[in-house]
């Protein structure tokens, strides 16, 4: 009888640690390192993808201009600021004229002297002119009288050498009347040039623009080409935008533009591609296109600042119906693009060729899986072919989901 109570409390032992082992072997089988690898798997469907590209740009304007002088000096006065809208035209500053005016003042008396000597030579040619009318008409009656003997051979030798003096004497007329002309014409050739400098001096606006940069003050000395003012035409401004060379297969004038400017993110701007441009950044790997506002800014009012960051989006076209996946389902093995494709449960992986993919996470596949194949999409650990899986329709744990990252 007393070996009966050793027995029983063996047997509750044994089958303690019967379960105990049970209870291991379940729990290193379904959540220890043998457990099955937890993965959310999709079906593959066809439909059409609606491909975008994205990018990150700074407003630029097309047409700016930089307003100054032509010769060095000192600002006088600066009549904008910046931020103004100005006419073709207008006067935004002026240079000191320095003796620009004395210059103009003594060159127009020059030109007035100029006209009184021309004035002079033009009586003298006249006067000349009369001479020699008198001249010639003496001397025709001399060789009428000389022909009939009425008069000797030195009178109308005499005669002749007044008309030869007279028309000498016009010819000296007529080159000072010339010579006083030409002086007259490089004068007023003189004082164009100046009076160009002296209007230079007023720094007219070359077009309808706003301002954008006010870079020198009354009192500074600017040498020539140093900009005073910076225009720009607010209906010019565009994106400069960069795309990624290896994401920008359908890049095109005249793409659909979604732009989100920084000052604004909540309010999205339409576009336009404009240009692309010949020339890609080689070291950053990106080509380079120019995204204008659609419809552009109206003049005066502009859309964004100039240098302000930008995040575009382009618009491709619709693709035609092919097979869809999420973009991360994608893997790579070995150097292969593919997926994991349970095949009765069991993951393989599977090669497949890629098209055209789209901003919220699809991707075309062209080779290599067809319509109705399961996919993992997320695993909870790196797969190998033939691995254990189990579907679940989430990797959060229960009771985690909503909680803050």
């Amino acid at each position: 009888m007393t070996h009966k109570p050793l027995i029983l409390r063996r047997l509750a032992l044994g089958t303690l640690a019967l379960a105990l082992a049970g209870a291991l072997a379940f729990v290193a089988l379904r959540t220890g390192p043998l457990a099955p690898v937890r993965v959310t798997v999709t079906t593959v469907q066809e439909g059409r993808l609606r491909p975008a590209l994205f990018g990150i740009g700074t407003v630029e304007a097309r047409r700016s201009w930089m307003v100054g002088p032509t010769a060095a000096g000192r600002v006088l006065a600066v009549k904008v600021d910046v931020g103004d809208t100005v006419k073709a035209g207008q006067v935004l500053a002026e240079m000191d004229p320095v003796d620009l005016d004395q210059r103009l003042t003594a060159l127009n008396a020059g030109l007035a002297r100029a006209g009184s000597a021309q004035a002079a030579a033009q009586a003298q040619v006249n006067d000349a002119m009369a001479r020699r009318e008198l001249a010639t008409l003496n001397a025709r009656r001399n060789q009428d009288l000389a022909a009939q003997n009425f008069i000797s051979a030195g009178a109308l030798e005499s005669r002749m050498q007044e008309k030869t003096s007279a028309d000498a004497a016009l010819q000296t007329a007529q080159a000072n009347l010339s010579g006083a002309t030409q002086d007259i014409a490089r004068q007023q050739a003189e004082r164009a040039a100046l009076q160009q400098q002296r209007n230079n001096v007023r720094l007219l606006a070359p077009a309808d623009g706003v301002v954008t940069s006010r870079d020198a003050e009354a009192g500074t000395t600017v040498v020539a080409g140093q900009p005073v003012l910076r225009l720009v035409d607010p209906g010019s401004l565009w994106v400069k935008l960069r795309v990624d060379q290896g994401r920008s297969d359908g890049l095109a004038p005249g793409l659909d533009a979604s732009i989100v400017l920084r000052s604004r993110p909540h309010a999205p701007v339409a576009g336009q591609v404009a240009r692309v441009e010949l020339l890609a950044d080689a070291v950053t790997e990106e080509r380079i296109a120019q995204v204008a506002f659609h419809p552009p800014a109206a003049s005066g009012a502009p859309v964004a600042s100039v240098g302000e960051m930008a995040e575009v989006t382009l618009q491709l076209p619709e693709t035609p119906a092919t097979l869809l996946l999420p973009n991360a389902s994608i893997q790579r093995q070995q150097g292969q693009t593919g997926v994991w494709r349970l095949d009765d449960g069991t993951p393989v992986f599977v090669p497949v060729r890629l098209g055209a993919s789209s901003l919220g996470g699809q991707v075309q596949v062209l080779d290599g899986l067809k319509a109705g194949d399961t996919v993992v999409v997320f695993s909870q650990k790196a797969l190998a072919a033939g691995a254990r899986v189990r579907v679940v329709p989430t990797l959060v744990p229960a009771g985690t989901q909503g909680a803050a990252p």
